[in-house]
């Protein structure tokens, strides 16, 4: 009885997560972010599933509907740096709750859109309002709770945008089924007025401006736009934007993504020199002298990369690859997105108790399995199967995101804003270069007159080139996963006493540097 009731106390999820929620507003926190944490979620991931319906609807390819996911990616992407350093000196609730006003009209509009190009508008619109909310709840959380609580307090959001996730699945679902596509959009109505008034008295709280040296802070918005700029161009010189075939190699092609390239690299040595000679650079070069920060970020950013490779291409290897209708799409997804409402709160709960950090290396080899095994039998297997090919990813998904978060933000106390800006842009940064590798290399194998082919022939090609574009990912991955273990073992080796994370200062002192 001892035995079990040891093992009770200490997997005891509900009383671990009880102490979060000590006072009023510990509590209001945890509810606001985690509403804005689903509507950001709600209106990313899912949205991914209207692709083929929009494309149908405005007379398109699906390469040129999928612009609206990517746009919308590569806004945040481009601009969260910036959303964390307006958090900084404006108050890191306020630059976020703007940011849900911003998301909510921004998915009205994008629903009553009326060509590819307003679509594509509207939804790089609510990517900049999905920065503003996601790099100061970072920073919020981090002021709130304390180093040895963050990984439960981080999982509360990652758990609330798994819900936005699984609700999207299926709602969506129905949707693009019976109804119509602009009702995917028009959801961000209902749940961005639930955001902003759940996020709204955070407002009022104290917390808001603890440790914060707003006064004498400046923002080098020359170093933000050019910033911004670099990271767009990289993007978009990786994206078949050219006439003729999705290649590489075409005259077309080359000349297209050669001055791009070039652009991207001028643009990057532009940003450096300007940075390194500036007294007041908009990237602090001497926060990545933390090799603890700095591979934790890489990691993280792996693991996005196979979030929205999972999201983008799965729905084009069900419809396109197998025939299946989009409720089939949901029926794959859903399984795959369920075991995030329970498992990240276990993993925030383990890695606060134990300093689990050999938890992220596990996550990922899982995600590389799930998605390997995908892509090699998806073709092979019923469509009941694929769930279960896709299950080693879903457990992995669920469980690397809360502790990789806090280890990041904790890793780092002297500057939360750097801290949580690097993170939002290496994750956006992850999802934007994901789905930009996914479209590339199946694109590379689609045959430039596809759609002049017979259905069987059709979708063998896309068959072989979401196997393909699977595989690049699982190696990008693997790789992640080998840095997060390199990780772990650096500090276990530099550790005297006490790990790197766990000396660091907790709670609310944490500053800005």
């Amino acid at each position: 009885m001892t035995t079990k009731g040891g093992l009770r106390k200490q997997f005891n999820l509900i009383g671990a997560f009880k102490e979060l929620g000590t006072t009023k507003e510990r509590r209001q926190t945890l509810l606001g972010i985690a509403s804005t944490r689903m509507l950001v979620q709600l209106m990313s991931m899912p949205v991914a599933l209207t692709i083929p319906s929009v494309a149908k609807e405005f007379g398109t390819s699906p390469a040129n509907a999928a612009w609206m996911v990517i746009i919308r990616l590569l806004a945040m992407g481009s601009t969260v740096f910036l959303a964390a350093r307006l958090g900084e000196k404006y108050g890191h609730v306020r630059v976020y709750f703007v940011g849900g006003i911003i998301m909510c009209v921004a998915g009205v509009l994008a629903a009553v859109s009326f060509s590819m190009a307003q679509l594509i508008l509207w939804s790089g619109v609510a990517g900049i309002g999905g920065a503003l909310i996601n790099a100061n709840s970072n920073a919020i959380l981090t002021m709130v709770f304390g180093a040895k609580e963050r990984g439960r307090a981080f999982s509360v959001p990652i758990t609330a945008a798994k819900v936005g996730q699984v609700v999207g699945l299926v709602v969506f679902g129905v949707f693009l089924e019976w109804l119509s596509w602009r009702l995917v959009f028009l959801t961000t109505l209902p749940i961005g007025l639930l955001a902003i008034k759940n996020s709204y008295p955070m407002l009022k709280f104290k917390f808001q401006d603890m440790g914060e040296k707003t006064k004498g802070i400046s923002i080098d918005y020359f170093g933000a736009a050019l910033m911004a700029a670099t990271l767009g161009v990289l993007i978009l010189s990786v994206s078949h934007l050219h006439e003729g075939v999705e290649s590489f190699t075409s005259p077309a092609a080359k000349g297209y993504h050669l001055p791009m390239h070039l652009l991207a690299a001028a643009l990057f040595v532009l940003f450096l020199v300007t940075q390194l000679r500036s007294s007041n650079p908009f990237l602090q070069f001497r926060h990545f002298k933390n090799k603890y920060f700095d591979m934790a970020l890489f990691s993280g950013m792996t693991f996005h990369m196979s979030m929205l490779a999972v999201m983008t291409l799965v729905p084009i290897v069900v419809q396109n690859g197998l025939g299946k209708s989009p409720m089939a799409v949901t029926m794959v997804l859903l399984p795959y997105q369920l075991a995030g409402l329970v498992l990240p709160s276990w993993a925030g709960m383990i890695y606060d108790k134990y300093e689990a950090r050999w938890l992220q290396p596990i996550a990922l080899m899982l995600i590389a399995l799930g998605i390997g095994l995908l892509a090699l039998f998806s073709a092979a297997v019923p469509i009941w199967a694929l769930p279960i090919l896709l299950f080693p990813a879903s457990i992995g998904s669920s469980v690397f995101n809360a502790p990789n978060n806090a280890q990041i933000m904790t890793s780092l106390p002297e500057s939360r804003s750097f801290a949580a800006g690097m993170l939002e842009t290496t994750t956006q940064m992850g999802h934007t270069i994901g789905s930009t590798i996914g479209a590339t290399v199946m694109g590379l194998t689609l045959p430039a007159a596809i759609a002049l082919l017979p259905t069987a022939e059709r979708q063998y090609y896309y068959r072989e080139g979401f196997q393909n574009a699977a595989m690049t990912v699982v190696g990008i991955i693997i790789l992640g996963s080998l840095v997060a273990v390199v990780r772990k073992a650096s500090e276990k080796k530099s550790a005297t006493g006490a790990s790197p994370v766990a000396a660091a200062p907790s709670g609310a002192g944490d500053g800005d540097g």
